[in-house]
C-alpha cells in the first residue's frame, strides 16, 4: 500500500515514519511512504503557499494552486488516481471501522492544511476528510501521522504478530483487555504488593482466554459503554454482559471487581 503526505513541513513528517512499526515496514518493502514538501509545487521565487483571505478577517489561508500541482504530480508518479483524504475538524470521525474502510484502498494521499485552513477549491480534489477528533490542532500533520499508522497497522505484514492486531482495542468493538508482565508482584509507596491475577500464571489457556474476554467486556463497559451498542458478542459475552449490569446496578461491580470475583470462585 501506497501512501503520500503532502505537508509545508516535511522535516516534521519524516522522522515519525521512519521510526516504529511503519518504519520497519518501510524497510522491508510492504508500505510505501512519500512525503511532499508544498512548496515544491510553487512557482514564484519565494515559494509562496498561502495569502490573505478574501473577505477579511485574521491569519492566512493556503493557496489550492500547489495542491494541484502536488495532486497531479502524485497522480503521474504512481500512473493511478489514489483516494485523497484531507485532515479536517469538519470530517469523518476517524474510527475502527474507518481505518478498516481506509485499509481497503490501495494508495491514499494525505493533504495537510495549515494557517486559517486550504482554499475551499482543494476540496475540488478531496474524496474525503477525516477528523481525529473535535479539538484543534496547528496543522493537519499530527493527524495525518495517525490516520497513517492506524491504517499501516491493518495491512497484513507490517505488525509483526499479526494476533495483535486482531486483539487490539476496537478489533472486536471492545476495549482490550488488562496487559502484564514480570514481576509477578511489585511493592508501590510501601503499600502490599500489587500481584499479577494469578490465572494469568496457571497456564491454562483456555481460562486464560476466557479470563481476558470477561476482563475487556468489563472494561468496555466501566469506560466506554458506548461500544456496547454495536459490539459483535458471542453468547459468553453476552451472558457476562448481564452479569456485570446487574453488579453495577447492585454496587457490587467495578470493572475489575466481577472478573476476579469469578476467578476466586470457579463460577463461569
Amino acid at each position: 500500500m501506497r501512501f503520500d503526505i503532502v505537508t509545508i513541513f516535511p522535516a516534521m513528517v519524516e522522522p515519525a515514519v521512519a521510526t516504529g512499526v511503519v518504519g520497519r515496514a518501510i524497510e522491508r518493502g510492504t508500505l510505501q511512504v512519500v512525503v511532499h514538501d508544498l512548496r515544491d509545487f510553487t512557482t514564484d521565487r519565494h515559494r509562496v503557499v498561502d495569502d490573505v483571505p478574501y473577505g477579511g478577517g485574521p491569519g492566512m489561508v493556503m493557496k489550492p494552486e500547489p495542491f494541484f500541482r502536488a495532486l497531479d504530480a502524485i497522480e503521474r508518479a504512481s500512473g493511478q488516481r489514489p483516494t485523497v483524504l484531507l485532515t479536517s475538524p469538519q470530517g469523518t470521525r476517524l474510527t475502527q471501522a474507518v481505518v478498516e474502510r481506509l485499509g481497503g484502498h490501495r494508495h491514499l494521499v494525505l493533504l495537510c492544511g495549515r494557517y486559517e485552513g486550504i482554499d475551499d477549491r482543494v476540496r475540488t480534489r478531496v474524496d474525503e476528510e477525516i477528523s481525529i477528533g473535535d479539538y484543534v490542532l496547528s496543522g493537519g500533520e499530527l493527524a495525518a501521522l495517525v490516520v497513517l499508522d492506524a491504517v499501516a497497522r491493518r495491512i497484513p505484514g507490517v505488525v509483526g504478530d499479526e494476533q495483535s492486531v486482531a486483539e487490539d482495542s476496537f478489533g472486536r468493538g471492545l476495549l482490550d483487555f488488562p496487559h502484564y508482565t514480570r514481576p509477578a508482584e511489585v511493592a508501590v509507596d510501601g503499600q502490599d504488593g500489587l500481584k499479577v491475577p494469578e490465572v494469568l500464571m496457571s497456564g491454562n489457556h483456555a481460562e486464560i482466554r476466557r479470563w481476558r474476554k470477561r476482563e475487556a467486556l468489563a472494561r468496555t463497559l466501566a469506560r466506554r459503554p458506548d461500544l456496547l451498542d454495536e459490539a459483535h458478542l458471542d453468547d459468553d459475552e453476552l451472558k457476562w454482559l448481564r452479569e456485570l449490569r446487574a453488579q453495577r446496578n447492585t454496587g457490587d461491580g467495578g470493572e475489575d471487581a466481577a472478573p476476579h470475583k469469578e476467578q476466586d470462585d470457579g463460577s463461569h
